[in-house]
């Protein structure tokens, strides 16, 4: 037993040290425990030595159990070699993008993503001599005619926030790899039930695991997945950036990633029938869903998700506040939510949210009017969810 002695201490020294460890057998229990602890124990400089040549578990930030358990997971999932487990999903894009990128060179990125990524390249990464571009990566010419001599990285979601637009990953990645660039691809929108962009060319996949991989909008997680030389680099500056995720949200999004094919499956399938039912709508003016024919690219979307097209749908309506706040207010199960993924029907308004710091010049570009709307279907009844949106419409009235 771990430091065990018949020598009885005083008072104050037995309270600290009665029950701190399980001397029972514990081996093998049905659900993963809480490993809250800061550090782990050794009996003396050799024991600490042998504990470092299995790469085992001393100080939190460096490494966890709980970690440990939910990188085997989401690595088996995103088919890469090795993951880190993040602080967020903004740890980790930005751990993984510096990782790679160093003073002097560029980034070409798709012109349309989550706001505060691209508050992240324009805004932090430009400080230190990091260059980017954004284009259009729908047009497979412009991100040719982009690429510089310096180009490190290309970067892109796969479905992209808020517009819902569809990439080629497999070409894209063959652009980036014959400019000898790395691929960075955000999977939070699709996530490995639906696509695994590393078996498309992507050498790197990042995940906002809050969103529908957690599903339950109680834990904030992200996850870098990729080749274990990339992934090490990106550990070694995790470790001194201290952008490592807690063990108890790491246990929370593994529990939670359990039935993720279930809420995913449930969810894409609501989307679309929400979707068809939104794009027949008089008062709606247009609906951003791939299970679309209308949508430019429905049929890639056809092939690369293999008619699984997602649980984010955005539409457009009519500029007017007043309506749209009627709108809002007449829905009685979706609800607006500053996040998205989870197993309830929650929307926002990127203006005011996701994108509320882009100018509205550069916002137009990307087709970000006032009247957006990105909806995040969740897992209720479809039936249900159709008729609430569809009389809560009639606010346009």
């Amino acid at each position: 037993m771990f430091k065990e002695t018949d020598k009885e201490f005083s008072f104050e020294t037995e309270l600290l040290e009665k029950g701190a460890y399980i001397n029972s057998l514990a081996s093998n229990p049905e659900t993963a425990p809480i490993y809250l602890t800061t550090a782990f124990n050794v009996e003396d400089l050799d024991d600490l030595q042998a504990r470092y040549d299995v790469k085992g578990f001393c100080y939190n930030r460096n490494r966890n159990p709980n970690r440990s358990a939910l990188i085997e997971l989401v690595t088996y999932l995103e088919k890469g070699e090795n993951s880190i487990i993040c602080s967020s999903g903004m740890a980790a894009i930005s751990t993984a993008v510096l990782s790679i990128v160093e003073q002097g060179d560029h980034i070409l990125s798709d012109k349309t993503l989550y706001g505060e990524t691209i508050d992240i390249f324009s805004k932090v990464l430009s400080k230190y001599g990091v260059e980017v571009t954004y284009v259009d990566f729908t047009n497979l010419d412009e991100v040719r005619g982009a690429v510089k001599k310096n180009t490190k990285i290309f970067y892109t979601e796969t479905v992209s926030n808020p517009m819902i637009s569809v990439v080629d990953i497999d070409k894209v990645a063959d652009i980036a790899h014959l400019n000898n660039a790395f691929l960075i691809v955000d999977n939070t929108f699709m996530t490995s039930v639906a696509f695994r962009p590393i078996e498309h060319g992507a050498d790197i996949t990042v995940n906002s695991l809050t969103k529908f991989a957690n599903g339950h909008s109680d834990a904030v997680c992200g996850s870098i997945t990729g080749s274990a030389s990339l992934i090490e680099k990106a550990y070694n500056l995790q470790v001194l950036l201290g952008t490592t995720a807690d063990a108890f949200t790491s246990w929370l999004v593994q529990r939670g990633m359990r039935t993720m094919e279930l809420r995913v499956e449930k969810q894409m399938a609501n989307a679309e029938k929400l979707a068809k039912a939104l794009d027949e709508n008089p008062y709606v003016l247009k609906v951003n869903h791939p299970s679309l024919k209308s949508h430019p690219q429905h049929e890639l979307a056809s092939k690369l998700f293999d008619n699984k097209y997602g649980g984010m749908i955005s539409f457009v309506v009519p500029d007017d506040k007043e309506k749209m706040n009627k709108f809002m207010r007449r829905l009685n199960i979706a609800h607006y939510a500053m996040t998205l993924g989870g197993y309830r029907t929650t929307l926002s308004h990127p203006v005011m949210s996701s994108h509320y710091d882009v100018p509205e010049e550069e916002r137009l570009k990307i087709g970000i009017t006032y009247g957006l709307l990105r909806v995040s279907v969740g897992i209720e009844n479809p039936n249900d969810l159709v008729y609430d949106f569809m009389q809560a419409l009639e606010a346009f009235a």
